[in-house]
């Protein structure tokens, strides 16, 4: 779990704040600290997609799974699961 909090706090970290040293928790919101906008979801999204080879539904593009790295890591490892269960 913590290789992909790593991985997406270094996404958000060199594609929104552009390297910048800026300190967010894990639990912080992507959308109230102003880290992401709504433009910068997509891309997200995107990422994650491609990185984690998941294809997101739009019912899951909801700040419950996508707004922190905390909602990201448990949003990501319950795909993952229920895509292994339906193997």
């Amino acid at each position: 779990m913590n290789e992909i909090a790593n991985s997406l706090r270094q996404f958000v970290k060199e594609t929104f704040l552009f390297g910048q040293e800026v300190t967010f928790s894990d639990d912080d919101s992507f959308l109230e600290t102003g880290i992401i906008d709504s433009t910068g979801t997509m891309e997200l999204v995107t990422f994650i997609e491609n990185e984690y080879r998941l294809t997101l539904e739009d019912d899951e593009l909801v700040p419950e799974n996508l707004d922190s790295i905390n909602n990201l890591v448990r949003f990501i490892c319950s795909k993952r699961t229920r895509a292994e269960v339906s193997v």
